[in-house]
């Protein structure tokens, strides 16, 4: 379910695949909503209103359907946090309602065994292989002690009845409404046996009273007491079992939400004080010191540290950063005291936004589901038939009460809706859940359908196949007489206004080798899209772009362009037009490196039988030599963000199922075009509507793991449908006696009642496995990334910098030594270094000084 503004809520007194689908029922039939799904797995539901407007009407009607259908709805916070006031006893050792419904069902359990034993041992002691205790045969051996033996196994189920009351309460409830649910079904079970025992009860005082010996004879051994009993002890026992599981299947997001930070220390008029993290709002400073987590989203003002982002990514080695640097919330400061500016309020950073999406998908269904919805509506009231059917049946056939009796109430308690509600929701909670521990987020149970069905890949290249961060690596200026400073001084007026990958790679080179900046003003600024920019400077039009936004190019000048193409580097052109003409300044050679796991991304596709194409807006020379050192055969070059999306259409008219792969900006069209699409953020590009699917570690190789993982959920849920479909098939005929007159196969009641609940046990420890799934284990960082936990941090206060060419000379001097990695702050006139143990603060003076600059000090 997707699309349009959503409303959450729990929902109580469900408890099987009957009970959701007669909630999602009650509710999809209001006018005021245009959809809604209802997860048995989380007891949650999420309704999607067909006008925003009016929400507390919708809300209203909601509740009262779900209240009409005999079940509770109470609205829900769309993202359930652990948060407590800092050393609030009240947030200490509280228990989620799964865990309390765990910790209840064992009581309930342990409580009914203590009585079912005893009776088991009352009713059956004469067939154990053990000697009787003489006591136990002088009360409850021979006809003469029949009634003492019934009313004692009587006395020891009375307790079981009240211990395990709420299936009556449930069941009897839900079947004098008409809907009639798995408790229904326990109920009519238990309350079947229990009955009949009492009966035989009283026939047997008749006899007894009557000194009539044949009625003794006849129904001494047709007391079910014990039937009755142990039916509700093993029903209650699968549902322990069961409830257990299922708090393991949700223990990724339960494990996401406690990494969320708890408490903040803020600076309020120079002073510290601690705060509930959510209560941290845009503006404050933010105190986080060595070992704590950062709890919101911001700027550092002051300070450096390695900072563990591996609650965003899934990538363990930390990361560097200093003034100036964002950093997100739920990052772990590994060693360094950090001033932060919140830029989010505390309840709304990337990492709350994380979590929601892994609820949200966790919470959705994919199609198939459907299909067992609608088979769970009608599945307890035509067991409640066939379980009568068989009676009929086998009392006309001319079977004894007791085996037509015992027969039905097989029927009933082996009957198991739970497997079938559960064998969607368990599996897309875990295998969601072990996507998000990757830094995979998976929207939806939809796009994890969909993603399983791709057979054509389409890869943008900028970002995608590359890295994403070019670089400039050759300049070449076609006039001799013009000045260079002006020049770089021209492009960076123009460039600097460009939201293209390319141009902050070019206003990098401009800022680094201007040697006097002159401020200019580009008016009339134009940008056109995918090709370039140009802007009136001075008095004089300058045109800024690729080959396509020039007419016919110029041999001298295409001599270069050629010489770049073949070394798969992208051309910038700087002209300044002149009437209809150009007069030609200089050309810029851009390079993006590709991924270091492209080539394994590509070939891991290709090995799953995909076809995968490559798109991108470089001249077709460019994009086929970086399409080979991918291994990519296919290539569309020279297509405009505009036309992304038709080229994903058109693939989709040839009856493709097209996967598109792109950086979410520029490709947003795209993304929402293909039949998923996934989008390679930074951890916090959580927000990306067109995408499905979001990797948060930035890696091509994420896709491949996507890919395998949706492969991994689909083809658990299809083994859980098979089985809850195999158990019901044949189970149900087995215990109707089907196999009795053939073969003499009949099912005890209390062998059914536990197959019940394992079946749902099975279910739920076959969606467990996908927590076994195995993400690829090559490690594609460079290994400058590896190093970038630092032994030590260094913070030179340098004199003498007076412009980016003297920070940037500094900043190359450090960076050659072995082990350091430096970053120039020139307006605090700071060199921000991490430093390998080995490398001394003599070591790094030395180098600031024979770079030309004077050390203040170092800390």
């Amino acid at each position: 379910m997707s699309g349009g503004t959503k409303l959450f809520f729990g929902v109580r007194g469900m408890s099987c695949a009957a009970c959701s689908a007669r909630v999602e029922k009650a509710v999809s039939e209001l006018e005021v909503v245009k959809a809604v799904s209802v997860n048995l797995l989380t007891a949650s539901m999420t309704v999607v209103p067909q006008d925003s407007a009016v929400m507390e009407s919708v809300v209203a009607d909601v509740l009262e359907a779900v209240k009409k259908s005999g079940y509770e709805a109470f609205v829900a916070e769309k993202t359930q946090q652990k948060n407590s006031a800092p050393n609030s006893a009240a947030g200490k050792n509280t228990l989620s309602d799964a865990e309390l419904l765990a910790k209840s069902l064992k009581r309930q359990f342990f409580s009914s065994l203590c009585f079912l034993l005893p009776l088991m041992y009352i009713s059956m002691h004469a067939m154990l292989p053990f000697p009787v205790p003489a006591f136990v045969s002088a009360f409850f051996d021979g006809h003469a002690n029949l009634l003492v033996s019934a009313f004692a196994q009587f006395l020891l189920l009375v307790p079981v009845l009240f211990i395990n009351r709420r299936y009556f309460v449930s069941g009897f409830k839900n079947l004098f409404a008409l809907h009639p649910n798995m408790d229904s079904l326990v109920c009519i079970g238990s309350s079947v046996s229990a009955g009949y025992g009492i009966c035989v009860f009283f026939v047997l005082c008749y006899g007894l009273g009557h000194n009539n010996m044949e009625i003794v004879h006849h129904w001494a051994h047709e007391i079910y007491f014990e039937s009755a009993a142990t039916i509700l002890t093993l029903v209650t026992f699968g549902k322990w079992l069961e409830s257990k599981s299922k708090g393991k299947t949700s223990e990724a997001v339960a494990k996401l939400v406690d990494m969320n930070p708890k408490t903040a220390v803020i600076l309020v008029d120079g002073e510290e004080k601690e705060i509930n993290a959510e209560d941290i709002k845009k503006g404050d400073i933010v105190i986080v010191k060595p070992g704590s987590a950062i709890p919101v989203d911001g700027k550092i003002l002051d300070g450096s540290a390695g900072i563990d982002e591996s609650a965003l990514t899934g990538e363990s080695v930390p990361v560097f950063r200093t003034a100036g640097d964002h950093v997100y919330a739920a990052s772990i400061n590994k060693n360094g005291l950090l001033r932060v500016s919140a830029e989010t309020d505390g309840n709304d950073t990337s990492f709350t936004r994380i979590i929601t999406l892994v609820q949200e998908a966790s919470a959705s269904k994919v199609p198939v589901a459907k299909i067992a919805d609608t088979i769970a509506l009608y599945f307890v009231p035509v067991v409640i038939g066939i379980s009568f059917v068989t009676f009929i049946v086998w009392l006309f056939s001319g079977a004894e009460l007791g085996f037509a009796l015992s027969c039905a109430v097989s029927v009933l308690v082996i009957s198991c809706p739970c497997a079938l509600g559960l064998a969607t929701p368990v599996a897309i909670m875990v295998g969601t859940g072990k996507g998000a521990e990757n830094g995979i987020l998976i929207k939806s149970g939809e796009a994890m359908e969909m993603l399983c069905k791709t057979d054509t890949v389409v890869l943008d290249k900028t970002g995608t196949v590359t890295e994403g961060k070019p670089v400039v690596t050759d300049v070449v200026y076609l006039q001799e007489n013009r000045d260079e400073n002006r020049i770089l001084n021209a492009m960076l007026a123009l460039e600097k206004n460009s939201s293209h990958p390319l141009a902050e790679a070019v206003c990098a080179y401009c800022r680094d080798n201007i040697k006097q900046t002159v401020p200019l003003d580009a008016n009339n600024f134009v940008s056109v899209d995918g090709k370039g920019v140009y802007a009136e400077i001075d008095g004089s039009v300058y045109v800024c772009g690729n080959t396509s936004l020039f007419g016919q190019i110029p041999a001298f000048v295409d001599e270069q362009l050629d010489r770049f193409s073949r070394e798969a580097k992208t051309p910038v052109l700087l002209a300044e037009k002149m009437h209809d003409e150009y007069e030609w300044i200089c050309v810029m050679a851009v390079s993006d490196r590709i991924r270091e796991e492209a080539q394994d991304a590509v070939k891991a596709f290709q090995k799953m039988g995909l076809d995968v194409i490559m798109l991108t807006g470089d001249n077709r020379q460019t994009a086929e030599i970086i399409a080979a050192k991918a291994g990519i055969k296919t290539v569309r070059a020279q297509v405009l963000p505009a036309q992304k999306e038709a080229v994903i259409r058109n693939l989709q008219t040839e009856g493709k199922k097209v996967l598109m792969i792109g950086d979410g900006v520029n490709d947003a069209p795209a993304l929402a075009r293909a039949d998923t699409g996934i989008a390679i953020g930074t951890g916090t590009d959580i927000a990306i509507e067109g995408a499905d699917v979001i990797l948060a570690r930035s890696s091509l190789i994420d896709a491949v793991t996507a890919l395998r993982l949706s492969k991994a959920i689909s083809r658990n849920i299809k083994q859980n449908l098979f089985w809850a479909f195999f158990y019901n098939s044949v189970c149900i005929p087995l215990a109707a006696g089907v196999f009795y007159t053939g073969w003499h196969i009949k099912l005890n009641p209390m062998l059914g009642a536990a197959a019940m609940g394992l079946s749902s046990v099975c279910v739920v420890t076959n969606a467990l496995r996908l927590r076994l799934f195995k993400t690829e284990k090559k490690d594609y960082n460079s290994q400058k990334e590896k190093k970038d936990m630092a032994d030590r941090n260094v913070e030179i206060v340098i004199e003498g910098m007076a412009c980016s060419h003297c920070s940037g000379r500094v900043e190359t001097a450090l960076n050659a030594l072995e082990g350091v990695e430096a970053k120039v702050d020139l307006e605090k006139k700071t060199a921000f270094v991490k430093a390998a143990a080995d490398v001394s603060d003599e070591k790094l003076k030395e180098t600031v000084t024979g770079a030309g600059y004077k050390v203040v000090s170092v800390k």
